[in-house]
């Protein structure tokens, strides 16, 4: 990170910030998407947070399917901060303006969680496959040793695409238009301002993306190719609701995840996708993160459990007093 500190510093761009045009210019829609947005983040990070608590504050949650979902928890309550504050400063100020270094840093943040979140995903398909196809072996395949070593190489892997595709834009000259037609720092839109060849980023981007979208894509649908596989040869009826009851919030997130991320950016290049692009992408940047909570709490038992014995003991505890 100092190394690349002081590539941003030394960045030959004539280009010292960049005004973001957000999501709409049409002044009538400014104030009601401001608090729409608001209240969107408020949900994000409330329903974040609380999630992470209840998990932290149960015992009966500390195992590995919950240990995965209080890091994509943790994930997107981090993920909020990147660029949701710009975003509401864009429908409330007139010119919304990041310097070049603060794009860069949004840059790096975006691709580190999305990436991160890409793996703890894949991560999850796989302790999903363990507990229905191997529930014998579960503890100790799902060991807390092999859960942190798995937790370490998704963030290891973020890391890494995140590096690879701002250490790539750092290195762009921008000397032309200084005007994101985006809400954020988004690898095409800044890509579309360089005055200096990018066919190293096109290619950094292919296959850092190629890779994340492959080894996810190949590991989540051979787990549930193994789990359908495993469900089709159960006699009981309780056993088919048991496995579709563990795999159905992660199917729903990860349909969520990947195909409105599919829809923002595998599309033609041309100048009317980019609008289509940044709707598309408000779906994966916020409403994704906001219905994690929702739906890894609606949908469970356990979680639902844990809610009211831990509302059971703050109202014990407050009667105490």
């Amino acid at each position: 990170m100092p190394h690349m500190m002081q590539m941003i510093m030394e960045n030959d761009s004539s280009v010292s910030e960049f005004i973001l045009m957000g999501l709409t210019d049409q002044p009538e829609l400014q104030l009601p998407l401001f608090f729409l947005f608001l209240m969107n983040y408020t949900a994000t990070v409330m329903g974040n947070l609380s999630l992470m608590s209840l998990i932290f504050l149960n015992s009966n949650l500390h195992t590995p399917m919950y240990f995965f979902i209080f890091n994509l928890s943790f994930i997107d309550f981090c993920y909020s901060f990147v660029f949701t504050p710009k975003m509401l400063m864009s429908f409330v100020l007139q010119k919304n303006t990041i310097s070049f270094r603060g794009c860069m840093t949004q840059l790096f943040f975006f691709c580190f969680f999305v990436n991160s979140e890409s793996y703890v995903l894949t991560a999850m398909a796989y302790d999903r496959y363990v507990a229905i196809c191997q529930p014998l072996m579960y503890k100790v395949v799902m060991s807390p040793r092999i859960c942190l070593i798995l937790m370490f190489g998704s963030y290891l892997m973020g890391f890494a695409g995140a590096m690879a595709h701002t250490g790539c834009m750092i290195r762009l000259s921008f000397c032309d238009s200084n005007i994101i037609n985006h809400y954020m720092c988004d690898i095409f839109p800044l890509l579309q301002l360089s005055c200096s060849s990018i066919y190293v980023n096109e290619l950094v981007s292919f296959v850092v993306v190629g890779t994340v979208i492959t080894l996810s894509s190949l590991i989540i649908l051979i787990s549930y190719a193994m789990i359908l596989f495993n469900i089709i040869h159960m006699s009981s009826g309780k056993g088919w609701s048991k496995a579709m009851g563990t795999c159905g919030s992660h199917i729903i997130t990860v349909s969520l995840f990947y195909g409105s991320g599919l829809l923002a950016y595998v599309k033609p290049s041309s100048a009317e996708t980019v609008g289509q692009g940044k709707i598309f992408s408000v779906f994966y940047t916020f409403l994704v993160p906001m219905l994690n909570p929702l739906i890894y709490s609606l949908r469970n038992k356990d979680v639902k459990l844990a809610v009211k014995r831990t509302m059971r003991k703050k109202i014990y505890n407050f009667c105490l007093i």
